[in-house]
């Protein structure tokens, strides 16, 4: 019985092994991507049992994603497949640090098809926990009601559920749907883990204070907020916020997936028993390694990995 189910659209990754505009590159690496998959990576690799929810197309892209959700030790249980759509792929260029310019080729992805009807039966009641993120409402309508759906049921059965914003403006049809709906989503939500560029758009703020109390108000029991190299301000309802400070960082690599990271520290706290504060920490730790390599996911560390890394830092 998985512990988390994450539901998601993994993608083929291509990324350019020489520097330059994609448009220019010969030689690409594949691997593959996704928020949901990083955070699924993660968990899995710390050793809880995680149950991964997608639809892929039957083509050689989802072939190799499906292989390897199996070989990271997911549950493929509940993956979907559809014979008119294909998988989703991103083409991501090389950068010597900072944020690389990625391409999407997601529109009419058969993850973009995924309804209620396909879900309806998936077992959200037993699990310890249910992580959403702000990018599938975003694809599609029909994907945008399966979310809803499933936190809703979560959230009736008492299901634990966290909640990471991941605002992706380019692929939602308008600024005020997006606020609208990730805010919508974030009520139902226990732990809510917005950063603070994204609170300016979701609410107005870029205050820690305003920003945590936001949430709390639409019924989170905790707010833990990114700050980049300030670390993570946790506030629980009806305690002060403690700041939590991040780990230094000699050499970024590649942004992408710290974030994604972070939740994974988020919710392996939780599952450990850990209070909110020591579940930062990890949080910050799996974030900073993260950026420390390069593609999406290489930098999430083992279970021993992560609290070698904790205790010679500290």
């Amino acid at each position: 019985m998985a512990s988390v189910v994450l539901i998601g659209e993994p993608m083929g990754l291509f990324r350019a092994q020489e520097y330059g505009a994609v448009k220019d590159v010969s030689r690409f690496t594949r691997s593959v991507a996704g928020a949901e998959l990083n955070v699924g990576i993660g968990l899995s690799r710390l050793d809880h049992k995680v149950k991964y929810v997608t639809k892929l197309g039957v083509d050689p892209i989802g072939e190799h994603i499906l292989d390897y959700l199996n070989n990271e030790g997911m549950d493929t249980s509940s993956v979907l497949f559809s014979d008119n759509h294909e998988t989703g792929l991103m083409l991501k260029n090389k950068v010597s640090d900072g944020d690389p310019v990625t391409a999407y080729y997601r529109r009419y992805s058969a993850f973009t098809t995924l309804s209620v009807e396909e879900i309806k039966n998936l077992d959200v009641e037993s699990i310890e926990l249910l992580h959403i993120t702000g990018i599938p409402p975003a694809v599609s309508f029909s994907v945008r009601e399966a979310i809803f759906y499933l936190m809703k049921k979560a959230k009736e059965a008492g299901t634990f559920i966290t909640f990471d914003p991941n605002i992706r403006p380019s692929i939602w049809e308008s600024e005020k749907t997006m606020i609208s709906v990730l805010n919508e989503l974030a009520s139902y939500a226990d732990v809510v883990l917005p950063g603070v560029a994204e609170g300016k758009i979701l609410m107005g703020s870029d205050d820690v204070e305003e920003i945590a109390h936001f949430y709390l108000d639409q019924g989170a029991q905790v707010v833990i907020t990114k700050s980049g190299a300030h670390g993570a301000f946790v506030t629980e309802k009806g305690k002060e916020t403690v700041n939590v400070k991040g780990f230094k960082v000699d050499k970024v690599v590649d942004t992408v997936g710290a974030g994604d990271g972070f939740a994974v520290g988020v919710i392996h706290g939780y599952l450990n028993g850990r209070s909110w504060t020591e579940a930062a920490v990890y949080a910050n730790a799996i974030g900073s390694l993260q950026v420390q390599h390069s593609g999406d996911n290489e930098g999430l560390p083992t279970r021993s990995r992560l609290e070698s890394y904790i205790a010679n830092y500290s």
